[in-house]
């Protein structure tokens, strides 16, 4: 598969009602596509939080989840990458605290050698980083939280 083929396929699957597909080619290419943000981030939890003090975590995570509630969100418009910066030893396109306009770059997103610069969609103030640099992202995953 080359990469216009897999950039269809990714653009059909976000047009359609399924939520979730996953691939396994012959010659060992594997292709896995999540829409639904919410099911990642339920495995993510149950994969981080200990037994012994679920309950205060889950607390902690809902507090967090309301006070954002005013909050944009930038969510990842492809699977690839995560990177904060332009370089290694340049400075992060954005943290937290930075007042950023419509149109701004805020990352970049590499996915199959090729760099993608990811924009802001409003105008407003980084509330959160919820990525880490060098970290894997998927379709759809939350990147920044903006308070507009």
């Amino acid at each position: 598969m080359d990469y216009s083929e897999i950039k269809n396929l990714i653009n059909d699957i976000g047009q359609s009602n399924v939520d979730e597909v996953n691939l396994e080619f012959p010659d060992g290419i594997k292709i896995s596509v999540k829409k639904n943000n919410q099911v990642v981030k339920e495995v993510v939890k149950e994969n981080t939080i200990e037994t012994t003090e679920n309950s205060r975590q889950t607390t902690i995570v809902k507090e967090n989840e309301e006070q954002n509630e005013d909050c944009k969100i930038i969510k990842s418009p492809m699977v690839g990458t995560f990177y904060s910066k332009s370089s290694p030893t340049a400075n992060p396109f954005v943290k937290v605290g930075d007042k950023v306009k419509k149109g701004q770059v805020l990352c970049i997103l590499e996915a199959m050698k090729l760099m993608n610069e990811i924009e802001s969609e409003y105008d407003g103030e980084i509330v959160e980083v919820c990525v880490k640099d060098d970290e894997m992202v998927e379709f759809g995953q939350a990147l920044f939280k903006i308070r507009p």
